[in-house]
């Protein structure tokens, strides 16, 4: 069902008629935008696991982490991209992005010189938790399995 409330001024109201007249694409385009990253970060991690088991003492993560870190990222980024039961990968997604950037991007743990570049991650991961907030709330969209699913 699209949102037709107005967010804007009357003045303004020009881009709420856009956004109710696009909203199942555009909510489209931010779930392949947003899935895509997730797949292919957890698609290289799923093809050398042990490699990646080794980096979890040093983000004071358990080892078992790593070998389910992988295969959550491919499959949340996955139930975002098709949008299937999407607001339940957009929570997975969330938990992941929320231990990874706690546990990868601690900027103020790194030397100086490395500190401008890992609060950009930081801060990165952190406005992409903004959008899977919203992903969670706004669903699928028409252009989902979601929706192809659900009952009518």
């Amino acid at each position: 069902m699209p949102n037709t409330s107005p967010s804007s001024h009357p003045m303004l109201s020009y881009t709420d008629s856009l956004a109710v007249i696009w909203q199942d694409f555009l909510i489209l385009c931010g779930r392949l935008l947003m899935g895509w990253i997730f797949v292919q970060s957890g698609w290289r991690k799923l093809m050398d696991i042990p490699a990646f088991v080794k980096t979890m003492p040093r983000r004071d993560l358990p080892d078992f982490l790593g070998y389910v870190a992988p295969p959550v990222e491919v499959i949340g980024g996955l139930m975002i991209l098709f949008g299937a039961a999407t607001r339940y990968g957009a929570l997975l997604i969330l938990l992941f992005t929320i231990i990874a950037t706690f546990s990868s991007h601690r900027y103020w743990n790194f030397p100086e010189a490395q500190q401008a570049n890992q609060a950009s991650h930081f801060w990165k991961n952190i406005s992409m938790m903004g959008g899977q907030v919203l992903l969670f709330v706004t669903a699928g969209g028409r252009f989902s399995i979601d929706h192809l699913l659900r009952r009518k």
